[in-house]
């Protein structure tokens, strides 16, 4: 049990994402009363990302240990599961439906109708807005001093950096630097698909659709709002933002560029690109090493992308921020001290972590490999059996 000089320790976590708040939840159910530092000036998660599937072993588990669950499993798209794979000529390799009424364990979810319901648990106040972190600094007691852009300080006994890729919080630990994965991907987005196209709506379902082939892929995400998420995925170097002439702030003219690029490529994929609307959004993605591990301090610690950021062809990122969340809470409320508890937690993230990374990179080069799309429904089809004969 949890001693009262841990209890009054004040716990500070900068970045209000998922991860960020469901640390801040578990806590606050525990008896802490934690402080989220947000550099938006309001919450950013219906702007960050499209659709998640939180999974049954990660993100629900924290769900439960954050008294959500039953409110989550409310308002999910169980449906959402579908998965379809196909070629660059259109061909369907794999066509994975859920079954009507059932519910799977990888259920979707909006992140942010996620971000909703964990901000309606947290206390009002926990939260602090327009909050960007300018610098961090060890005091001699073994505190850390917190300064901010706006000139506010803060004194804190343990900062948790939830803040993402390019962390502020991380140099306090390490000098090793997210770095770019070889992959760029371009966002878009089909609004109200359903209504404005239903053509695009059929071919894709309900779910996600991967169409792969050149070493490029096409990739969309149905989300709870009737969008269809897309994502124009390239191996390219990493200045092929900077060198492809493809000029982004110009959406049509972005799109007639981006057409080309797939010019051989079946017109039912095409129209992902084509349907677009409204701005589009270019981003390298980036990853740590696989197997990362920092210099460990008792008054430090980082979840979540900050903490083992990975390209998004595992599934894991937000569950394993929330398992970081889960993880860390319990060990802050059943260790004596805090840097017992650090310990602990960072052990077992160090573990999973590296498994997830490792299956991320791996599903990455096979995804932008040759003959990707084959290869990945047989990957797919072989896990149904695998899942299927226990």
């Amino acid at each position: 049990m949890t001693g009262s000089s841990v209890m009054h320790k004040r716990i500070a976590i900068i970045g209000a994402g998922p991860g960020g708040l469901t640390l801040a939840l578990i806590l606050q159910r525990r008896g802490f009363r934690p402080v989220v530092y947000e550099q938006g000036l309001h919450d950013p998660n219906r702007e960050r990302g499209g659709s998640l599937d939180i999974h049954e072993d990660s993100g629900q588990l924290a769900l439960k240990e954050a008294g959500l669950y039953e409110k989550f499993r409310e308002i999910v798209r169980y449906e959402g599961e579908d998965f379809r794979v196909a070629d660059k000529t259109g061909k369907i390799l794999l066509d994975e439906v859920a079954e009507p009424n059932e519910q799977g364990s990888r259920p979707e979810i909006d992140r942010g109708d996620l971000c909703d319901l964990l901000l309606g648990a947290l206390d009002s106040g926990s939260i602090r807005y327009g909050r960007k972190l300018d610098r961090a600094v060890s005091l001699d007691n073994g505190m850390t001093e917190l300064h901010f852009e706006n000139g506010e300080v803060d004194t804190v006994h343990l900062l948790v950096g939830a803040d993402g890729a390019f962390s502020r919080v991380r140099p306090l630990l390490s000098d090793v630097k997210a770095e770019y994965s070889g992959l760029t991907m371009i966002e878009l987005n089909v609004l109200n698909a359903a209504e404005n196209h239903p053509d695009l709506a059929a071919w894709n379902r309900r779910g996600k659709m991967f169409a792969l082939g050149d070493r490029k892929g096409i990739l969309g995400q149905l989300g709870g709002d009737g969008r269809l998420k897309v994502y124009a995925s390239f191996e390219v170097e990493r200045d092929w933002l900077d060198t492809c002439g493809i000029p982004f702030d110009q959406p049509e003219e972005a799109k007639r560029r981006l057409l080309e690029l797939f010019g051989d490529w079946d017109d039912a994929i095409r129209n992902y690109i084509r349907y677009a609307d409204g701005p589009i959004l270019p981003r390298r993605i980036y990853r740590l090493p696989i197997g990362f591990r920092w210099n460990r301090r008792p008054d430090v610690t980082l979840i979540g992308d900050a903490a083992h950021v990975m390209s998004p062809f595992a599934g894991e990122g937000v569950n394993l921020a929330m398992q970081d969340a889960m993880n860390l809470a319990l060990a802050i409320a059943s260790h004596p001290n805090l840097a017992q508890a650090v310990e602990a937690y960072e052990e077992e993230m160090y573990r999973y972590s590296s498994e997830a990374a490792q299956e991320s990179n791996d599903s990455q080069i096979l995804c932008f490999s040759d003959d990707a799309a084959v290869k990945l429904a047989g990957l797919m089809n072989g896990f149904q059996e695998r899942d299927g004969g226990q």
